[in-house]
């Protein structure tokens, strides 16, 4: 038996799509499974112990053109697959499944979903569970019950060894506590103000005697820029400087995560660091009942505003939700967790 996931959306998304890696595992002891995902989202899944192989696909990059999704299909038609479980629907990975002549395709009711052998109702626009939950329910469809449900990130020695290196070149001691804070997120909805995070970040400095790390993605630099300057306490500001793999070890080291709602939050979740994660935004798809943090030790804030409809990025009233989410509120629940 050789069996295929794919999720090729977003770093956070691939995290929760992990216990469904394990369930497959479960089910078929003996198969060959791959995952596919994009390049940036290889480090989550690259040395999962259940998997057997790890398939990119760059789809805004080698990729893009339809010839060379055309291309990638017939080559992973090679490979000889059985079964395909697409965790995520989109119509290139549908696509792709049909080309490379897998027999079984099993996926959500939307984007080409006629290219697929067995079809599950995408309903998680309506958010009355977790993704994870969604995901799981793909497998089910089939008699794929998953056992546990842990995420799993693994963290690798040589990324450790960098990041070691990193905190050394900052004059950070391995007995200094390492609180990190993301001030990043793909959409101004769900961005904090960089001042609220300066004033957690000085109290928490201040209280604990911890060093603070400033992280976020290149595109988010900015924002982690403007936390910085706007800190008393001088953080170590590694924006844009860490791969994922080295994000995951560097957050195994913290005592907390601060952070939007944001792919991170999981990571923090698969390496068992306690996290606190702010939302914005009040459609049920993108809420912190389908997206909240997974781990027992967190904290979610969310602030209903009446906003109706909810305008998203385009909001005339600057972003009410998170306006209503004071830095009290977060610090209180910092002191808890840690």
């Amino acid at each position: 038996m050789r069996i295929l996931l794919t999720r090729t959306d977003r770093i956070g998304d691939v995290v929760l799509s992990t216990p469904a890696i394990k369930a497959v595992r479960d089910k078929y002891p003996e198969a060959h499974i791959a995952f596919m995902v994009r390049p940036y989202a290889k480090d989550i899944v690259d040395g999962n112990p259940y998997l057997d192989e790890v398939i990119i696909y760059d789809k805004y990059g080698k990729h893009k053109s339809i010839l060379s999704t055309i291309l990638f299909a017939l080559r992973l038609k090679k490979k000889k697959f059985d079964k395909a479980f697409m965790l995520h629907p989109t119509n290139r990975v549908h696509l792709v499944a049909y080309l490379a002549g897998i027999p079984e395709r099993i996926g959500f009711d939307r984007k080409m979903p006629f290219l697929l052998t067995k079809k599950v109702p995408h309903i998680k626009q309506e958010g009355k569970k977790h993704e994870l939950e969604y995901t799981l329910d793909l497998l089910a469809s089939i008699g794929i019950e998953a056992k546990d449900k842990e995420l799993f990130v693994p963290v690798h020695e040589n990324d450790i060894e960098k990041v070691e290196k990193l905190l050394t070149e900052h004059h950070v001691g391995s007995d200094i506590p390492l609180i990190a804070v993301n001030p990043g997120a793909s959409c101004p909805s769900k961005r904090w103000k960089p001042e609220n995070f300066s004033e957690v970040c000085d109290n928490l400095a201040s209280k604990y005697k911890a060093r603070i790390l400033i992280v976020s993605d290149q595109a988010s630099k900015e924002f982690a820029d403007k936390v910085v300057s706007g800190m008393k306490y001088e953080p170590v500001n590694l924006a844009g400087r860490t791969t994922v793999g080295e994000l995951a070890a560097l957050l195994s080291k913290c005592k907390l995560f601060i952070s939007n709602d944001s792919g991170p939050v999981h990571i923090a979740c698969a390496v068992e660091t306690p996290v606190i994660s702010i939302f914005g935004r009040k459609d049920p798809g993108l809420s912190p009942k389908r997206w909240g943090p997974t781990a027992e030790k967190s904290a979610t804030f969310h602030k209903n505003v009446g906003c109706d409809p909810c305008l998203a990025h385009n909001c005339k009233i600057n972003f009410k939700c998170l306006e209503a989410i004071t830095s009290v509120e977060v610090l209180s629940a910092a002191e808890k967790l840690l």
